[in-house]
């Protein structure tokens, strides 16, 4: 299994949990995983065909998915996959 990282603004789909674990090879095995787990976090990470939302980054170690072949990238034993929406805001 793979310890997946939750941010402060996601930890309220996952019962306030800062980190749970998900079962996979891949990325995307790993996140459908914790979307399994924890349903309502699913429609924050994933558009309504599936994909993963632009604005989520995915990492593995220190590693973009984008840059390991996306949500077939691998996920050994062990790894540590942190999910990353990006925030916006401020003052114009």
């Amino acid at each position: 299994m793979a310890k997946v990282l939750i941010p402060t603004a996601l930890r309220a789909f996952t019962d306030g949990s800062s980190e749970v674990e998900g079962a996979g090879k891949t990325a995307g095995e790993v996140i459908t995983a914790v979307t399994e787990s924890y349903p309502e976090i699913q429609k924050h990470l994933f558009d309504e065909e599936g994909k993963l939302r632009s604005y989520v980054n995915v990492f593995i170690g220190d590693e973009n998915i984008r840059n390991l072949g996306g949500l077939d990238a691998p996920v050994h034993e062990g790894d540590v996959v942190t999910l990353v929406p990006a925030i916006a805001g401020g003052r114009p």
